[in-house]
């Protein structure tokens, strides 16, 4: 991949843009829970059996609460994203530099809604980085791994999947992205092995090493 032929890199936002470690996503977790208990009214010990049997069959909680109860998806993302950012992030003005540095246009493309990844963008001085945020209320509640909000993806940026990278702390959701031609670089700070990635993978387990792994994997591309 030459450096004139990069055109755009996706980045996944909840644990890859901040760390895991930060305890954000955790409280987005416990919120989640929450949610069941008080506002569906699931009892407690039935929580993590019904979120696992959603998460299998419908892809996300969120789509298996539309489903079975007719929940408002705009009332569920309000509720689970409601969370204190100051107590858990930390502005990195380092890594607002690197992403500005690095080539192509860059998006966010995530499974959360929209406000909060704006949210979370705003907080961490990265909001003027992105040329779009494609969340999940663009996909209509569509969630990766969903082949076709990739395709979709593609088409609204006009991008050719051969001249794009995706970061993803999650290996389920680079597959598509592989299976199209992408370049796929999974993201994980604890990462110790080289985990069994898609076709074209990378591994990275710090977010300040991606403009050298950009720089590689150009180098390493075919005249």
């Amino acid at each position: 991949m030459k450096s004139t032929e990069l055109e755009f890199i996706l980045f996944d936002l909840d644990n890859t843009l901040y760390p895991r470690t930060s305890g954000l996503f955790d409280h987005i977790d416990r919120l989640i829970n929450r949610y069941l208990e008080k506002v569906i009214k699931i009892p407690a010990k039935e929580v993590d059996r019904l979120r696992r049997a959603y998460l299998a069959a419908h892809g996300t909680t969120l789509n298996g609460l539309i489903a079975h109860h007719a929940v408002d998806p705009y009332h569920y993302l309000d509720f689970v994203h409601d969370v204190p950012l100051a107590d858990y992030l930390v502005p990195d003005a380092e890594l607002a530099q690197l992403i500005a540095r690095l080539p192509g246009k860059k998006y966010i493309f995530s499974n959360a809604s929209s406000s909060h990844c704006q949210r979370v963008l705003d907080y961490l001085g990265l909001s003027n980085l992105f040329s779009a945020v494609y969340d999940i209320n663009y996909f209509n509640f569509r969630p990766k791994p969903d082949l076709a909000i990739y395709r979709e993806l593609l088409d609204d940026i006009g991008g050719d999947p051969a001249k794009g990278i995706m970061i993803d702390d999650l290996i389920v959701n680079l597959e598509p992205a592989a299976s199209l031609g992408m370049t796929t670089v999974f993201y994980d700070p604890a990462l110790k092995n080289p985990p069994l990635l898609p076709p074209q993978g990378r591994s990275l387990n710090c977010l300040h090493r991606l403009p050298q792994l950009v720089t590689e994997l150009r180098l390493r591309a075919p005249n």
